[in-house]
């Protein structure tokens, strides 16, 4: 029988990578979603709408899909988006928008899954988090802190899922070449502003780390390997040596060397 896997944040980056590669696979039956997904016709899964910021949309979609097929067995979460900006100067509004994407909608799409997956007595959630929720970097404190959110969510979920065999997932990316960029909201650089050169300097970093990226079906090849496991590991790492190695490093360095060694790089 086919395993029944929802991609959210399918049509573009590394959800799209990620639904295409799986859907090359005759054993799987995927679904991407987009806010409308009308705007992106032709791709090679089935692509439906969803608004994870709306709790009715999050219904709709995965009752469309239950009522289709009695299961779900694999929830991606991974529709996101980017914001920088010195907190000081980031507007509440777009503070809490973000949150409403990159973490209540993650959480909301999960208690919907859950029962469903519990019924069935399986399921496998994958959360993408970033290495930027491991790792804090000047001007992206508001990304990090929902991505770190949801990288300790899926720790203690998949601790409260152990008696369902339900395993959750966590897989961190590092930069890979998409484009966020383009979808990242960017708090205005402000002139005369005392963040004013370091903003804008940790701007340019920041683009141009994306354009190195790596080809994002690295990541679509970890998931698959994770959704064939049986006994998967909790959490997962995506990226680059170096972006690795950051991690590893800020375990063993002391607090201050590892931040002057940050503000260096970013």
């Amino acid at each position: 029988m086919s395993k029944i896997i929802l991609i959210t944040g399918g049509s573009s980056g590394i959800g799209k990578a990620i639904a295409t590669y799986l859907s090359s696979f005759d054993k799987y039956i995927i679904y991407g979603t987009s806010r409308v997904s009308s705007n992106h016709p032709e791709l090679p899964f089935n692509l439906i709408d969803l608004d994870v910021t709306s709790t009715r949309s999050i219904e709709t979609c995965i009752e469309n899909i239950i009522s289709q097929h009695g299961k779900l067995d694999v929830l991606v979460n991974n529709a996101g988006v980017g914001i920088t900006g010195p907190m000081e100067e980031t507007s509440n509004e777009e503070i809490e928008k973000h949150f409403k994407i990159n973490l209540y909608g993650p959480i909301n799409l999960m208690k919907k899954v859950l029962p469903y997956m519990r019924e069935n007595n399986s399921g496998l959630i994958i959360n993408i988090t970033s290495i930027a929720g491991h790792i804090g970097t000047p001007f992206r404190s508001i990304y990090s802190a929902g991505k770190s959110s949801l990288d300790i969510i899926s720790e203690t979920l998949n601790m409260e899922t152990k008696g369902f065999n339900i395993n959750v997932v966590s897989v961190a990316p590092g930069d890979y070449l998409t484009n966020i960029s383009k979808g990242r909201y960017h708090s205005p650089i402000i002139k005369g502003s005392s963040y004013e050169n370091k903003y804008k300097s940790s701007l340019d970093k920041m683009n141009e780390n994306i354009k190195k990226g790596a080809n994002p079906i690295k990541v679509a090849k970890l998931i698959y390997k994770i959704i064939n496991l049986k006994n998967p590991n909790k959490k997962y790492v995506s990226g680059s040596f170096l972006e690795k190695f950051g991690i590893i490093l800020k375990f063993f360095l002391p607090q201050k060397a590892f931040e002057y060694l940050v503000l260096k790089l970013f």
